[in-house]
C-alpha cells in the first residue's frame, strides 16, 4: 500500500469511527483476528523503537482499521512513526503526504481516545513544525491555536507558548499587503490573541516561581521577550497605543495584574515613566509580587518628583528586599538621598556610611558626603574667619579623594583657605582642626589653595 492509499485509509476510518467510545486506556482488542492484531502491534512496536519507521507502516495502518480502539500507544507510535518519516523525506511533495497522514492520525486519535486537551496540543505542535512557513496553512494554524488556547487554559503545552506568536505573525504577514476589507486578522483580534498568550505566560511563570523552578522561570521570561518583539512587530505599541487601548481597561479593573505588568513593561519600553499611569500600574505589580528592582525604581521615581511619602516606605522595601551587598548599598544612597533632599543632611551622611559600609567596592557615598560637605559652607559659617569657615572645603575634599573623583577634588582644593586667610589665625599647614558649632563635625589636616 502506497502513501496516497494510507492517507485515503485513515480518511476512511475517520468517518466511520465517530461514534467509537473516546477511550484507549486499556486494551481493547478486535474480536475477528487478534491474533494479526497481535501480530501487528508486535511488529510496530519493535520498529519505532528501533526508528525503523517504515517498517512499521504497514502494521499501524491495519490496527487504525481494524482495532482503532486498541489503546493510546497505537496512535502515540503512529505518531511517532509518520513525524519521523516527515522529518527525513527530502522530496517536498512525498514529505506533504506524510505530514497529512501525521495530522490525521492526531485526529484518529481524538475521535477514537478523546482527550482533546492533549492530543490537539500535539497537533498543532507538529502542524506548526512542518506548516509555519506555507502560507496557505496560516489560517488553518491560526484556528487551531485558538482552539488550543480555548480548551487548554494554563496546560497550554510549552512548545505552544511561542509558537501561537509565531501563527499570528505568519498570518499578520500573509494579510499585511490586502486592502482592509479583505483583512480578517484586526490589530484588536492581535492584542486579543496576546493578551490570552500572555495570561498563559504570567501564570505559568508565577507557578514555577512558586516551585522555585529557577531553570522554567528563565525560560518563560525568555519566552515573554520574543513574544513582545512580535508583538512589536505587527502592532505599534508606544505610550499613545498604551493610554489609548489599555489605559481604559485598567481604570475600569485597577487590580488587573496582567494588564498592569503590560502597561509598565510597554511605557517603560517606550520611555515615559514619568506619567501617573506607569505609576499606579507599576504599583500594582509590585504589590502582587513584590520584587526588589520594582521598589528600588519606583522609590527613585518618587525621590526624583519629590513625593517623599511614597518614595521612603519603597525604598525601606526595597532595603528589605535587598539580597546583595551591591543592592544594600544603592539602596542606602537613595535612602540618603531622600534625607538630603529634605534637608536632614546629618540623616544624610548615616545612610551613605551605611552605604559605604555595605559595599565597600561602591565608593559614591563618598562622593555624596563629599557633597554634603562642599554645599555646607553657608549654614556652617560663622563668619568670623574665612581660613576657619573654608574648612567645609577640606573635609569635602578628603571625600572626593576616597570616591577618586579628580574633578571634584580640583574644585574643592580651589575654595581651600588662603595661605593669607590661614596667617591671621597664625595657622599652619599640617595642623589638625575639628570644624565644631556645626553638624559636619569632621576633624581635617589644615592646607591652602596655593598661591595666591
Amino acid at each position: 500500500m502506497n502513501l496516497k492509499q494510507v492517507v485515503l485509509g485513515m480518511a476512511l476510518v475517520a468517518t466511520t469511527s465517530l461514534s467509537a467510545v473516546a477511550q484507549c486506556r486499556e486494551q481493547k482488542w478486535p474480536e475477528q483476528d487478534r491474533p494479526k492484531a497481535e501480530e501487528c502491534v508486535a511488529i510496530f512496536g519493535d520498529a519505532v523503537r528501533q526508528g525503523h519507521f517504515r517498517s512499521a507502516t504497514a502494521s499501524l495502518q491495519w490496527m487504525m482499521t481494524h482495532a482503532p480502539n486498541w489503546n493510546t500507544k497505537l496512535y502515540v507510535d503512529a505518531a511517532t512513526a509518520y513525524d519521523g518519516l516527515a522529518g527525513q523525506e527530502k522530496d517536498p511533495a512525498k514529505k506533504k503526504v506524510l505530514v497529512d497522514s501525521l495530522m490525521l492520525i492526531y485526529d484518529l486519535r481524538l475521535t477514537n481516545c478523546g482527550d482533546e486537551v492533549n492530543v490537539l496540543n500535539r497537533k498543532a505542535a507538529a502542524n506548526v513544525k512542518y506548516n509555519i512557513n506555507n502560507k496557505e496553512k496560516a489560517a488553518e494554524l491560526l484556528t487551531m491555536y485558538d482552539r488550543v488556547y480555548e480548551i487548554s487554559g494554563n496546560s497550554v503545552n510549552d512548545n505552544n507558548l511561542e509558537a501561537f506568536i509565531s501563527v499570528i505573525y505568519v498570518n499578520f504577514l500573509v494579510q499585511k499587503n490586502l486592502p482592509e476589507a479583505q483583512k480578517t486578522l484586526t490589530e484588536d483580534q492581535i492584542m486579543a490573541r496576546y493578551d490570552k498568550l500572555s495570561a498563559v505566560l504570567d501564570a505559568k511563570t508565577t507557578k514555577a516561581q512558586q516551585e522555585n523552578k529557577t531553570a522554567d522561570v528563565d525560560k518563560y521570561k525568555a519566552i515573554k521577550v520574543n513574544v513582545d518583539d512580535k508583538l512589536a512587530k505587527m502592532v505599534t505599541i508606544n505610550c499613545a497605543f498604551v493610554k489609548k487601548n489599555l489605559e481604559p481597561r485598567f481604570r475600569q479593573n485597577p487590580s488587573d495584574v496582567p494588564l498592569a505588568k503590560k502597561i509598565f513593561q510597554f511605557m517603560l519600553n517606550d520611555k515615559c515613566t514619568d506619567d501617573p499611569l506607569w505609576f499606579e500600574a507599576t504599583e500594582v505589580v509590585h504589590k502582587a509580587s513584590p520584587d526588589f528592582g520594582l521598589a528600588k525604581v519606583l522609590g527613585a521615581k518618587y525621590l526624583q518628583a519629590k513625593n517623599f511619602d511614597k518614595a521612603l516606605p519603597l525604598l525601606n522595601e526595597a532595603l528589605t528586599l535587598a539580597a546583595t551587598p551591591a543592592d544594600k548599598g544603592e539602596i542606602n544612597i537613595l535612602l540618603g538621598d531622600n534625607e538630603n533632599q529634605k534637608g536632614n543632611k546629618q540623616a544624610a551622611r548615616e545612610f551613605y556610611k551605611k552605604a559605604i559600609a555595605a559595599d565597600p567596592t561602591n565608593k559614591d557615598g563618598y562622593e555624596k558626603i563629599g557633597d554634603l560637605y562642599y554645599f555646607a559652607f553657608a549654614e556652617c559659617s560663622r563668619k568670623q574667619s574665612l581660613a576657619e569657615d573654608r574648612l567645609v572645603y577640606i573635609a569635602a575634599y578628603d571625600m572626593y579623594a576616597k570616591a577618586g573623583k579628580q574633578d571634584k577634588m580640583k574644585s574643592a582644593r580651589g575654595q581651600f583657605p588662603s595661605v593669607t586667610e590661614m596667617f591671621e589665625l597664625n595657622w599652619k599647614e599640617g595642623e589638625t582642626k575639628k570644624i565644631d558649632k556645626c553638624w559636619v563635625g569632621e576633624t581635617v589636616t589644615l592646607r591652602s589653595r596655593g598661591k595666591e
